[in-house]
């Protein structure tokens, strides 16, 4: 039952309210992926004449054949787990690497609020596209390389601000005991603080994962050869423009799309595998909202 006998009616009428809305606003939130579903699956003139609503109109996969027979688009995918698996491996890394020493009381680490300092300016200023650019590509010669898009983005503040949080609310005396016992620093982390933050730690990565699934940008700054692009980009860039016609084989088969209908396959394309991931994620997700958010 949705409500106790003792509950009064201003809780029921919150309840139900909460119900409403919320409900009013998945379906906000769902109608128009659901929209864009409908298009990939409908035929190229009753998209190219807004005839799609909420139901395919002329049903045809003219659109998914033609996405999933493109190499490109497989390279696309192939680069977009490249640049989740070692971004998300780099980004954690990092990530621990900062938070662990940060986690130590002043008495333990003296500079740590200085080191605290020059974190938080890094999260409040940046230092702009251009002077990135000339870094990435003059300096560093990671242009056109998985590293471009990998490497850069590998320290997230908030990220290491959260673990460090989760570090400091473990009992300090673990830390003490291992050290009197005669493990170094790095055992002591390996060993006792990141099992100890497994769930901290999978809802860090789950961010990185979405963060690196989702990312475009970057590519389109550092990758010169569209080969090189990640999902996103190539949805972007790639993706949103038809093939040349250049036979009459070809003119019949885009009489049966419309570059609004490809595109909205790739979207799909695109969207499955993190839709696939999030009911995995989510757990982590949702605790993500409240896991180190005090002490700090």
């Amino acid at each position: 039952m949705l409500f106790k006998k003792n509950d009064t009616r201003g809780y029921r009428v919150f309840t139900v309210f909460n119900i409403i809305f919320l409900g009013l606003l998945g379906l906000v939130c769902f109608l128009p992926f659901w929209h864009i579903f409908c298009k990939s699956l409908s035929s190229g003139a009753a998209v190219s004449a807004n005839l799609v609503g909420l139901w395919p109109s002329g049903f045809t996969l003219q659109s998914y054949r033609e996405a999933l027979t493109d190499t490109r688009i497989l390279r696309a995918l192939w680069v977009s787990v490249e640049r989740v698996c070692f971004g998300t491996l780099f980004t954690m890394a990092t990530t621990i690497l900062a938070a662990y020493p940060l986690s130590f009381d002043a008495r333990a680490f003296p500079s740590r609020r200085v080191y605290s300092c020059v974190f938080i300016f890094t999260m409040l200023f940046g230092g702009g596209t251009i002077p990135t650019y000339i870094l990435i590509n003059n300096i560093l010669r990671m242009t056109d390389t998985i590293w471009a898009i990998t490497v850069p983005g590998a320290v997230v503040v908030a990220n290491t601000i959260m673990l460090m949080n989760f570090f400091r609310n473990l009992p300090k005396e673990i830390r003490e005991a291992a050290l009197v016992d005669g493990a170094g620093q790095i055992a002591t982390l390996v060993k006792i603080y990141l099992p100890l933050s497994a769930p901290c730690l999978a809802t860090l990565a789950s961010f990185c994962v979405i963060g690196h699934w989702n990312a475009w940008f970057d590519a389109l700054l550092f990758m010169r050869d569209p080969a090189n692009y990640p999902l996103s980009t190539y949805l972007q860039v790639v993706g949103s423009k038809l093939t040349a016609v250049k036979s009459l084989h070809d003119a019949e088969r885009m009489m049966e799309m419309s570059q609004r209908s490809i595109t909205s396959a790739y979207t799909i394309i695109c969207t499955v595998p993190i839709l696939c991931a999030f009911p995995l994620l989510q757990k982590y997700i949702r605790s993500g909202l409240v896991v180190g958010a005090v002490k700090g």
